[in-house]
C-alpha cells in the first residue's frame, strides 16, 4: 500500500505556500481527508484511471454537455467531471451554511428595498451611483409587489478560500443561478461509477434540498390553485447550460418552454398548447433580466415574453427569481455590505467576503490608483464579462489605459484584493495534482429562512498553475462532499409532496413549441433515413456495375443518379448538363452526404434534426442519447477520411441506417402519444409519404424497355426495403403492375403509399380540435381528399402510356396531386398548431443611458 500511495501522491507532497485542501502546512494529510486518501490508495492509480474513463464515457453517453462558443470541441462539449471529489467537514460547513442563509436573507432585504422604499440610498448607506449606474437596476420593476414570503427565492454564492483559510464569498448570483443540475448529475455519476470511494465516509445527500426546491415552485403560485402550472423558461439549445435546463425539466417534471411558447393575454401568462391556452402560475427562468420582456426591457429580445412585466405587476404570475434581481450581482455592493447588514439585521457578516474598493469614492480611488498592479479590477456589472483585469499581469501601457478609464468613469469600477484560490487534488495522468478550485452553493427560500444545498458545484482550473477557474475557459468539475462523523442516509429520495398538472398529462397540454419540434424531428429523421437508404442502394448498384465491367455512365445508373437529385431536390446535381458530374459521381454523392450547406442533402437533414433534437432533449431517454451520439461519431469519422470509395460510403450507410432505425424505435418507447409522440408520427409519415412519391415519380413515370425496366424496378424495391416482400407475395418475375399494387395500392403493407396515407389520416384525426364547433380542420379535410384520391386510383390508368411522350402521365398526375395535398396538409398543421404570435415592439425607446 505504501508503494501505491507514493505513486499516486508522488508529485503532490511538495512544499507549497498556498492553502491546500488536502495537506496541512507540515505536508500531512488533514483529518477529514484521511479516509478518502486511504480509499484512493486502495483503489490505486490504474483502477482510478479506468474509473475516470468510465465517468467520461457515462457523461458522454448521457449527453451531459456544457456549451462553449467557438470551442474546437464543438458547441456541445462533454461535461468534465474528475473522479476525485472535494471534501469539507460538516463542522466547517455548518458555519458556511449559516453565513449563506444570512447573506441570502440580507440580499433579499436589499432587493426589496431597492425597488421599494430605497432607504439604503436615502440614508446614504449605498451611494446612488452604485445602483443607478448598474445595468441590472431596472426602473420598470420599481414598486412591484409580490405575494411570495421573500423576493429573492434562489441564491447562489461562489466561494473560495481567503488568506485566513476560511471560505469567502467571491460572487453573488441572483438572476438565474446555474449549477444545481450539474451538481446533481455529478453526484449520480460518481456514486454509480466509483462507489468504493464512499467506504467508511458519511456523505450528506441533496435530496431534501431538491424537495425544498420543488415545494418552493409550487408554493410560489399567486393563486391558491391545488395544482399550479409551473414551467421552466430557457433561451434554447444554444445556451451554455442548456443541458441543465432540460435536465431539471425532466428531473422535476415541469415543461421546458421558450419565450414563444408563452403569451400574455388580459394580464395573465398563458402556455400555448395544441388545444389552446393554459394559464401559467410560476416561471422558473434561465434567462437574464433584460431579455425577459421586449415591450418594457430590451426590445430586440426574442427570448422573453411581451407583456410579462405587466402580468407580474398584476400578481398573476410569479417569476423565480423576480425580474430585476440582477442588480444584486454587483461587486460594488461589497464595500457596503457590513453597513447594510448592521442596518437591516443589526449583525456582523458571518461569511467574510473578498475585500473591495469602489472607485467612485475619492479616498478608495486614490488608494487603488497608487498601487494598481496589486489589485483585480472589475466593472460593476457583468455586461462585458471578459473585462476583468488581473493588473499584476498587465504591461505598463495597459495599466496606464486602465487608469485613464477609471479616472474618466470611476463609478463604473471596483478594485478587489488578489486572493489565491486554494488547491485540491485532481486525478491527472495516473497521479494526483493540486489544482485551484472554487465552489458554488445554493440557497432556496422557505417561510422560515433559506434551505442550503449540502455541497454544490466545484469548478477546477484546467492546468496546474492556471489562475482562472472557469468552465468557459476549459475547467473541470468535482463532486462536492459534505462529510459527517455520523451515518448519513445513502438513499437519495426525491419524492415531491404534491402532484401537479404542470407536467403534460394529455395531448392538449403539450406546448406548441415542443409539438412543433416533435413534428419536425419526425420529418427530418424520416428524410434522413429515406435518403440514406436510397444512396446506399445506388452505391450498391455502382459496385455491381463495376464488378460486371459496366461503366458508371450506363443507362440504368444514369437514371439512378438523376433520381438522387430529384428525390433529394439537390439541384442541379446529376441533372446538370455538365458531363463531368456523371463521369465522377462519387464527388456529387459525397457532397450530398457531408455538405450541410447543400439544401436537401443528407448532412443538412441531419443538421436540422440535431437542432430539433437538442430542443427536445428533456424528453429523450439516455439510450436515445447514446444512439444519437453514435450517429454523430460516425459522421465525424467519415469527414476525417482522406479518400472516399464506394465501399467506405456503403459501409458508412450500413452503420448509420441501423442507428437511425434504433433511434426511431427508442423514440416510440420513450415518449407517450399524449406527450406529443403523435406529432412525431405525423411528421414521420408525412415525410416518408412525400419522399416515396418523389421516388416513384423519378423511377416509374418514363416507359423503359423490358431489361432496363427490370433493373429500375429491382433498384426501387431495394431502396424501399420491399424486394423480399415482393418475392414472397408474388413469386414471379418483376412486373410493373405487381410493383404498383405492392408499393402504392396494398392496404395491408406498411410501406405502401395507401397504408401510409390511412395511417397519416388516422393520426391527424387524433389531433385536438381547436374550434368550439368541432368542425374539421383544414388538415383533416385535406386528408379526406387524399384518401378519396387514393381509393380512386386504378391500376389500368396508372399503367397507361402516352405514346407521344412515352410516359405514364396519369400516374404522374395522380402522384403530383397527392404531393401537393401533402404539402398543403403540412402547412395547415403548422398554421393550426404551431403558429406563434409575431414579436411585439415597444412604442417608445425605453433605454436609459447613464
Amino acid at each position: 500500500m505504501k508503494t501505491v500511495t507514493k505513486t499516486l501522491f508522488e508529485n503532490y507532497f511538495s512544499a507549497s505556500t498556498r492553502y491546500d485542501e488536502l495537506l496541512t502546512s507540515k505536508m500531512e494529510i488533514k483529518d477529514n481527508w484521511k479516509v478518502l486518501s486511504q480509499n484512493l490508495s486502495k483503489i490505486g492509480p490504474e483502477t482510478l484511471a479506468l474509473k475516470q474513463t468510465e465517468i467520461d464515457w457515462l457523461l458522454a453517453e448521457n449527453g451531459v454537455t456544457y456549451n462553449v462558443y467557438n470551442d474546437p470541441k464543438g458547441l456541445n462539449r462533454p461535461w468534465d467531471l474528475n473522479v476525485v471529489p472535494y471534501i469539507i467537514h460538516q463542522n466547517e460547513w455548518n458555519k458556511v451554511e449559516k453565513g449563506i442563509q444570512q447573506r441570502a436573507e440580507l440580499l433579499n432585504l436589499v432587493l426589496k428595498d431597492l425597488y421599494g422604499k430605497r432607504e439604503l440610498l436615502k440614508n446614504g448607506i449605498i451611494p446612488p451611483e452604485v445602483i443607478y449606474a448598474h445595468s441590472g437596476f431596472l426602473r420598470s420593476c420599481d414598486k412591484i409587489q409580490y405575494k411570495t414570503s421573500k423576493q429573492l427565492l434562489i441564491y447562489a454564492a461562489d466561494l473560495a478560500r481567503g488568506p485566513d483559510g476560511r471560505l469567502w464569498v467571491v460572487n453573488d448570483r441572483t438572476q438565474a443561478p446555474s449549477g444545481m443540475g450539474y451538481a446533481l448529475e455529478n453526484r449520480f455519476s460518481t456514486s454509480k461509477i466509483i462507489p468504493e470511494l464512499y467506504k467508511d465516509i458519511n456523505v450528506a445527500q441533496p435530496s431534501n434540498f431538491f424537495n425544498d426546491l420543488n415545494q418552493l415552485l409550487l408554493n410560489s403560485a399567486t393563486t391558491n390553485v391545488e395544482s399550479p402550472m409551473v414551467v421552466i423558461l430557457t433561451p434554447g439549445p444554444h445556451n451554455e447550460t442548456y443541458f441543465e435546463h432540460s435536465y431539471l425539466s425532466s428531473f422535476l417534471g415541469y415543461p421546458l418552454v421558450k419565450g414563444n411558447d408563452l403569451v400574455v393575454r388580459h394580464g395573465k401568462v398563458w402556455l400555448k398548447s395544441l388545444k389552446g391556452l393554459k394559464q401559467v402560475d410560476v416561471i422558473l427562468r434561465r434567462i437574464d433580466d433584460s431579455f425577459m420582456d421586449p415591450l418594457e426591457l430590451r426590445e430586440d429580445s426574442y427570448l422573453g415574453v411581451a407583456g410579462l412585466l405587466e402580468a407580474v405587476r398584476l400578481q398573476n404570475v410569479t417569476i423565480v427569481n423576480p425580474i430585476g434581481s440582477g442588480v444584486l450581482e454587483n461587486p460594488a455592493l461589497n464595500p457596503f455590505m457590513k453597513n447594510i447588514c448592521k442596518y437591516f439585521l443589526d449583525e456582523d457578516l458571518m461569511l467574510p467576503q473578498i475585500a473591495s474598493w469602489w472607485c467612485g469614492q475619492e479616498k478608495e480611488r486614490k488608494l487603488v490608483l497608487e498601487d494598481l498592479s496589486s489589485f483585480v479590477v472589475k466593472r460593476i456589472d457583468r455586461s462585458n464579462r471578459e473585462h476583468i483585469y488581473f493588473c499584476e499581469f498587465l504591461d505598463k501601457e495597459a495599466l496606464e489605459n486602465l487608469k485613464k478609464e477609471i479616472l474618466n468613469y470611476p463609478h463604473k469600477f471596483v478594485a478587489q484584493e488578489k486572493i489565491s484560490f486554494s488547491t485540491a487534488p485532481n486525478f491527472v495522468k495516473s497521479e494526483l495534482e493540486p489544482r485551484k478550485i472554487s465552489c458554488r452553493t445554493f440557497a432556496i427560500a422557505k417561510d422560515d429562512g433559506y434551505s442550503v444545498m449540502p455541497g454544490g458545484l466545484v469548478r477546477v482550473a484546467p492546468e496546474r498553475e492556471e489562475l482562472f477557474v472557469s468552465n468557459q475557459r476549459g475547467g473541470t468539475s468535482k463532486d462536492f462532499w459534505v462529510v459527517n462523523d455520523l451515518p448519513q442516509p445513502n438513499l437519495q429520495n426525491y419524492s415531491w409532496n404534491k402532484t401537479n398538472s404542470s407536467a403534460s398529462k394529455g395531448l392538449n397540454d403539450v406546448p406548441s413549441n415542443t409539438a412543433e419540434n416533435l413534428f419536425w424531428s419526425g420529418r427530418y429523421i424520416g428524410r434522413a433515413l429515406v435518403t440514406a437508404r436510397y444512396l446506399r442502394m445506388v452505391l450498391s448498384q455502382m459496385t455491381h456495375a463495376q464488378y460486371h465491367d459496366r461503366k458508371p455512365e450506363s443507362e440504368s445508373l444514369k437514371i439512378l443518379f438523376q433520381s438522387i437529385t430529384q428525390i433529394t431536390s439537390t439541384f442541379p446535381g446529376f441533372m446538370s448538363e455538365n458531363e463531368e458530374v456523371l463521369h465522377n459521381p462519387l464527388k456529387e454523392i459525397k457532397a450530398i452526404i457531408l455538405d450541410d450547406t447543400k439544401v436537401g442533402s443528407f448532412a443538412q437533414s441531419m443538421q436540422s434534426f440535431n437542432t430539433s433534437y437538442y430542443s427536445l432533449r428533456n424528453l429523450w431517454s439516455r439510450d436515445m442519447w447514446r444512439v444519437f451520439d453514435g450517429i454523430q461519431k460516425h459522421i465525424k469519422n467519415l469527414k476525417k477520411e482522406d479518400s472516399y470509395t464506394v465501399f467506405k460510403l456503403t459501409n458508412f450507410f450500413d452503420k448509420i441506417i441501423t442507428r437511425l432505425i434504433a433511434f426511431m424505435a427508442l423514440t416510440e418507447e420513450s415518449i407517450l402519444v399524449r406527450q406529443g409522440l403523435l406529432l412525431y408520427f405525423i411528421g414521420l409519415q408525412l415525410e416518408n409519404s412525400a419522399m416515396n412519391i418523389e421516388k416513384f415519380r423519378a423511377l416509374l413515370i418514363v416507359n423503359y424497355d423490358e431489361e432496363l425496366e427490370y433493373e429500375i424496378l429491382e433498384s426501387l424495391l431495394n431502396s424501399h426495403e420491399s424486394l423480399n416482400i415482393y418475392r414472397y407475395s408474388y413469386n414471379s418475375y418483376l412486373s410493373l403492375e405487381n410493383v404498383l399494387n405492392l408499393i402504392i395500392l396494398d392496404k395491408e403493407y406498411a410501406r405502401s403509399l395507401t397504408y401510409q396515407m390511412h395511417r397519416l389520416k388516422k393520426d391527424i384525426d387524433k389531433l385536438p380540435v381547436t374550434n368550439n364547433n368541432a368542425e374539421l380542420t383544414i388538415c383533416q379535410e385535406n386528408m379526406n381528399v387524399v384518401i378519396s384520391k387514393m381509393e380512386r386510383l386504378n391500376i389500368a390508368d396508372m399503367l397507361t402510356i402516352n405514346p407521344e411522350s412515352n410516359m405514364r402521365e396519369n400516374l404522374d398526375r395522380s402522384l403530383s396531386e397527392l404531393s401537393d395535398l401533402l404539402h398543403t396538409t403540412s402547412l395547415s398543421i403548422s398554421d393550426t398548431y404551431f403558429n406563434h404570435s409575431q414579436p411585439q415592439k415597444q412604442l417608445v425607446d425605453r433605454n436609459i443611458t447613464t
